[in-house]
């Protein structure tokens, strides 16, 4: 029997760029095959061809044993081939059930679209497979992590048979990832083939068949997990060898720098987000902040940046309150901010490299003089922060909306973390990134935390929380409702936590505090 599929020679450039470099892949029916690489190395192009978004430049796709000519979407969906995105492809002013049915509408009486039934079947899926989403909510109010899951709905409503799964699992907790694999494993079963695209080496190890890396747009190797590690698998996607543990020294916390006080804040559909949330981060140590996307974070963070309003309680930053002050009020504190939504909150998308690169100081000396712009220190300045932290594009002239979603996340790193700073907030700050670059900004935030940046991460991966944090606060429905010390802290009891079971149910589910265990990178 033929594999389901088969890419044979697929190539495809870009001015400056050879994303992909004759690729040969195969996928056999019932399999899961891992496609593992770094930003930039290609994985996304590829995938993006085998759904129409982009025509090879050379190649063949043969779905089933059949030559495929894939010009868009639709066409790849007749063929059965459906496709979770990193960035999202939902239309903003839609709600998620307008979304999931886009394309492929339901109607009745041969006349009108028929949302109750659509609805009704969002809601079997998402009961399903523990994505819980509102079928009416309006995608533009939805923060980054419910967005994610519409679009994993939009896939299995489609009842492709072969899937592609651009990093699903990053806005899970541990137990609704356990689930979600045994969903994919049971489709499987009964002979749905998968691509599953990660960055979590663990994941790629437990839950493929094969393993595919890409290295600068070649194939370096496909190993069965049997016959490799996580060692080796770093090793081939960086090409040199990668520390896949958080060294840390303990925290040595000093003067509180941020100190938030019984905070109230609404979500964008007047829905209270925030719900008497209170705590403190000191200078020298990492509060992290777990939970399931979309129990208050987004707004949180919103709040404590200036983005969004406060409707009661107190924020503070160095003992001066904030509620009222405006971004760059914020910024100029000594503030950096790394946005969970890259694209919306992040970035221009349409300014070259080196405008994003000074967003936040470009009206400063020694980039402005005046209204005056001085190129020449822009371009010089963007030059050595794209070399230092090894934001991989053809050149700071090139619109930041061509670099893949990793080396846009490079961009907002190296702007935030280039300048002094006494207070980092950073909201997934490594959604998307390879291992290689999850090392470098890992141990940079670590860095900032031991030169007395006051830290706090807000991060759906529960490992990230783990490794890189000293306290973490657990938020669920907009209320904290523990904080623990990090070391030792019991992976199992944060993830129930995290699924809103009572800390006093969850103490005897789980202990909080268990022996001293390693802290791993979230690979």
């Amino acid at each position: 029997m033929p594999p389901v599929l088969e890419l044979r020679g697929i190539t495809k450039q870009f001015p400056g760029v050879l994303a992909n470099d004759h690729i040969d892949l195969t996928l056999e029916k019932g399999e899961i095959h891992a496609l593992l690489g770094e930003n930039g190395a290609g994985k996304t192009t590829l995938m993006n061809i085998l759904y129409g978004l982009y025509q090879p430049d050379e190649g063949q796709i043969v779905v089933r044993g059949q030559p495929a000519t894939i010009h868009g979407p639709n066409d790849a969906i007749a063929l059965g081939i459906g496709m979770v995105h990193q960035h999202f492809m939902l239309v903003p002013p839609l709600t998620v059930t307008e979304n999931v049915m886009l394309g492929v509408e339901s109607v009745r009486n041969g006349l009108f679209l028929d949302h109750k039934r659509v609805a009704q079947r969002i809601g079997e899926i998402s009961r399903q497979y523990g994505l819980e989403v509102d079928p009416d909510a309006v995608i533009a109010d939805l923060p980054v992590g419910v967005q994610q899951r519409v679009e994993i709905i939009k896939v299995l409503y489609r009842a492709a048979d072969i899937l592609i799964l651009d990093e699903p699992t990053a806005v899970l907790t541990p137990q609704e990832v356990e689930r979600l694999f045994q969903t994919i494993f049971a489709l499987v079963e009964r002979g749905n083939s998968l691509i599953f695209i990660t960055h979590k080496l663990k994941e790629a190890l437990h839950i493929a068949n094969r393993i595919t890396v890409l290295r600068n747009g070649r194939v370096v190797d496909t190993v069965t997990p049997d016959r490799t590690s996580e060692a080796e698998l770093a090793a081939m996607m960086v090409g040199r060898k990668v520390e896949l543990v958080v060294r840390k020294k303990p925290a040595s916390p000093g003067d509180v720098v941020l100190q938030v006080q019984g905070l109230y804040v609404l979500d964008d559909r007047r829905n209270l987000a925030v719900n008497g949330v209170s705590f403190e981060v000191r200078a020298g140590e990492v509060l992290g902040i777990a939970g399931v996307q979309g129990n208050g974070q987004t707004e949180l963070v919103q709040a404590l940046t200036g983005l969004r309003p406060v409707m009661d309680g107190e924020i503070t930053i160095l003992g001066s309150p904030v509620v009222r002050a405006t971004p760059r009020q914020i910024l100029e504190m000594g503030v950096a901010h790394v946005p969970e939504d890259r694209q919306g909150d992040g970035l221009v998308l349409s300014f070259p490299v080196h405008d994003n690169l000074v967003l936040n100081t470009y009206y400063l000396p020694p980039f402005a003089n005046g209204l005056i712009t001085q190129e020449e220190a822009v371009i010089a300045t963007a030059s050595r922060l794209v070399e230092e932290f090894d934001v991989r594009t053809p050149s700071v002239f090139v619109p930041v909306s061509t670099l893949s979603g990793g080396n846009q996340q490079k961009v907002i790193v190296a702007r935030e973390f280039s300048r002094p700073i006494q207070l980092l907030i950073a909201a997934q700050p490594t959604r998307g990134l390879d291992v290689g670059s999850i090392e470098y900004i890992h141990n940079r935030i670590i860095q900032k935390r031991d030169e007395g940046t006051a830290v706090l991460l807000a991060s759906p991966e529960l490992d990230e929380v783990i490794a890189l944090s000293d306290r973490i606060a657990v938020m669920y429905k907009g209320q904290i409702v523990d904080i623990v010390p990090a070391m030792g802290v019991n992976k199992e009891y944060l993830g129930l936590l995290m699924a809103g079971v009572k800390p006093e149910e969850a103490v005897r589910a789980a202990p909080p505090q268990v022996e001293e265990i390693e802290m791993e990178r979230v690979f």
